[in-house]
């Protein structure tokens, strides 16, 4: 049966056009090709890339961090109770206000204790500053390498000037090896981020992350297995060119540096929205959806590859919706927060009149103003 289910997935009409075969794209004659087998070596290469990141993390990013003064918030710790923890834990973090009566009986504290309770609770769950500048650091840092190693790849070849080049000879186009390492460190970059995708810092748009990361995982995967190396590494660069602007304006915003972070924001809005939404529809994919069929029918292939395009597309265009509504506070001078960012709680007046009162709460921790701007 699996060798059945294996025949059937390998079949050339999935992933050829018309009237070739597999065999036409075995090497010979010094002309290399890319194959399946290839791409076994990312999952090694995206747990490499997990401990690189470690130690990026703890000998690079930290010290950074230091040297830019990126400072913890003090958070207000939650009294323990083991009563509201049971529930927290295994009920829900936002409980309703039968629920908070409930426990305000439960537990002798009053309903506004309960409430506190929750959002002091929350608040610690929550990822420290300095997470979110190790994070923001990493990715700068590949998105930058990578964006510049994939322009070094395709700057010099004719189907970066003209595209219907991508498509001359296919698919009995010969790889290159900076085509080959280009992306087998890409794709073993986004296997790393999907492992990794839980124990980083969770947005609301988390589903859609993740939803990225798988669509760009199988592009990545199937242009590898029909050779379309040459719209990949088009498509792959084009990504590369706003993501480290992004990490970038992340790591000055942790840093404090808010007008530095204001202007790298605005300029990674406009790449971002040429780049995703004028670039890859109407050149990239006009490219992938016309340009082929001058040269055979359409088969599974070609309609596969250009449907995740579109999956792809759809989440750029929900992404830049969401940066142009903050693109729009920057420029009229609001106070900005991620669209996307899990903001942080702040507990009410009436903690404050407490701390007037009496100083330092008993945990030994000041209350600190949380009136700060965010872009993640």
């Amino acid at each position: 049966m699996f060798q059945t289910l294996y025949s059937y997935f390998w079949w050339e009409r999935l992933w050829l056009p018309a009237n070739l075969t597999w065999a036409d794209l075995e090497d010979r004659d010094g002309r290399v090709y890319a194959k399946a087998s290839d791409l076994y070596i990312t999952l090694p290469l995206a747990f490499l890339f997990l401990v690189v990141r470690h130690l990026f993390e703890t000998y690079v990013a930290t010290p950074l961090a230091g040297l830019l003064n990126v400072k913890e918030k003090v958070r207000l710790k939650a009294t323990p109770s083991a009563v509201l923890e049971k529930f927290y834990a295994a009920t829900s973090k936002h409980p309703k206000q039968a629920d908070v009566e409930m426990l305000s009986k439960k537990s002798g504290c009053t309903v506004r204790q309960v409430e506190r309770w929750f959002r002091r609770r929350r608040n610690q769950d929550r990822p420290s500053l300095l997470k979110k500048f190790r994070e923001a650091s990493w990715r700068f840092t590949f998105y930058l390498i990578a964006f510049i190693a994939g322009m070094a790849v395709i700057v010099d070849k004719p189907w970066f000037y003209d595209l219907r080049e991508v498509w001359k000879g296919y698919p009995i186009q010969s790889m290159l090896p900076s085509q080959y390492w280009y992306y087998m460190i890409e794709l073993s970059f986004y296997w790393s981020l999907l492992f990794s995708i839980a124990s980083d810092v969770k947005r609301k748009d988390f589903k859609e992350q993740i939803i990225h990361h798988v669509a760009t995982i199988i592009l990545i995967s199937f242009s590898w297995f029909a050779n379309y190396i040459r719209a990949g590494t088009l498509i792959m660069a084009l990504h590369d060119s706003s993501d480290y602007l992004l990490e970038s304006a992340k790591m000055f915003n942790y840093a404090g540096w808010r007008n530095t972070c204001n202007n790298i924001f605005i300029v990674f809005a406009a790449v971002f929205i040429i780049t995703r939404l004028v670039i890859l529809p109407f050149w990239i994919m006009h490219c992938t959806v016309f340009y082929p069929l001058d040269l055979y029918p359409a088969f599974f292939g070609y309609y596969f590859f250009n449907f995740m395009m579109v999956v792809l597309q759809s989440l750029h265009i929900f992404w830049a919706y969401l940066i142009i509504r903050m693109a729009q506070k920057f420029i009229t001078g609001k106070v900005v927060e991620d669209e996307r960012s899990d903001r942080e709680e702040t507990d009410n007046s009436e903690d404050e009149e407490e701390v007037a009162k009496n100083g330092p709460l008993s945990n030994g921790h000041p209350v600190l103003n949380n009136n700060h701007r965010k872009t993640d």
